[in-house]
């Protein structure tokens, strides 16, 4: 079940990028399928930042992109990071298995 988290957690698991990401995209009906996934389970922050700012160009103005983290900071980090840079976060999803699909809007 997908429902917006507002505390921490950290976890991961085992299973590869393609599940993973299948199981980010599972279950929102009414939200933008993400353009690209980054997947930075298991890393600390800022890797997670850093990570979707080395890669948020790769994708055309509009697109979202989902960044699967595990790491509490990233949870509160990316929203903020993207108010400071404008661009959107359109939502944070939690995982099954630990951490969050954070939705971010490339907005220029």
């Amino acid at each position: 079940m997908w429902r917006r988290r507002t505390g921490g957690a950290s976890g991961g698991d085992g299973r590869d990028l393609a599940e993973r990401s299948a199981d980010a995209g599972a279950g929102m009906s009414g939200a933008a399928e993400p353009a690209l996934t980054i997947d930075a389970l298991g890393r600390k922050c800022p890797i997670p930042i850093i990570m979707l700012a080395e890669r948020i160009n790769q994708v055309a103005m509009r697109d979202v992109i989902a960044v699967l983290a595990d790491d509490p900071a990233a949870f509160t980090d990316i929203p903020a990071w993207c108010r400071l840079k404008s661009h959107e976060h359109v939502a944070s999803y939690e995982l099954p298995h630990g951490g969050w699909s954070i939705h971010v809007r490339r907005n220029y």
